[in-house]
């Protein structure tokens, strides 16, 4: 069985992980008590003083934003327990049969945890 090319693996992984924290940069902050935790950042508009259509679109943008931001953090998670598996040697093994995870599932999601069988 082929090695896998876990170099060239680790830079599309880092590259997606940059990718990602850039995006989260637009639309979120990291947290200051936590700073792996991003936070959606809520339009910039005086709720205030704005007539009531322009409040809902603001709560409607922030949600928008805030569904963003979550698919964005959950990926970004998985890319860094991949980056981390990687360190601890045990990357590219199905965590829940042990199997080795064929090369061509890391390479379309280089974040793969399971091998095809055990994907549901």
């Amino acid at each position: 069985m082929d090695t896998l090319p876990i170099e060239q693996l680790k830079q599309k992984l880092l590259a997606e992980q940059q990718r990602i924290e850039q995006e989260l940069g637009h639309i979120a902050k990291r947290n200051p008590q936590n700073p792996k935790d991003w936070e959606a950042v809520a339009p910039d508009m005086n709720v205030q003083q704005a007539d009531p259509s322009e409040r809902a679109d603001a709560i409607e943008e922030f949600e928008n934003i805030s569904g963003a931001e979550a698919e964005l953090e959950l990926r970004l998670n998985e890319v860094v327990a991949a980056l981390e598996r990687i360190a601890r040697g045990t990357y590219g093994m199905c965590e829940k049969g042990g199997e080795r995870i064929p090369l061509e599932r890391l390479e379309a999601n280089p974040a793969a945890t399971t091998c095809i069988a055990h994907s549901a």
